[in-house]
């Protein structure tokens, strides 16, 4: 299973920019699985709960392409 930073799936997810992503991390208002994260360079799994600012993301996203 591939490890991706944290604020590239925040991004992906829709909910704010790359950079966006990073302020928030620094903030301490990014949570995985339960824990705060405040460290830039942290690598998630797709089955890892993110939570920003209270919202859960949903970062199993499936696309199609046509």
């Amino acid at each position: 299973m591939e490890k991706i930073r944290i604020q590239k799936i925040i991004a992906d997810s829709g909910y704010c920019s790359r950079r966006k992503a990073e302020e928030l991390i620094i903030d301490n208002k990014v949570k995985v699985n339960g824990n705060i994260i405040n460290e830039l360079g942290f690598k998630v799994k797709n089955s890892d709960e993110i939570e920003v600012e209270g919202n859960l993301l949903d970062n199993n996203k499936s696309y199609e392409y046509y």
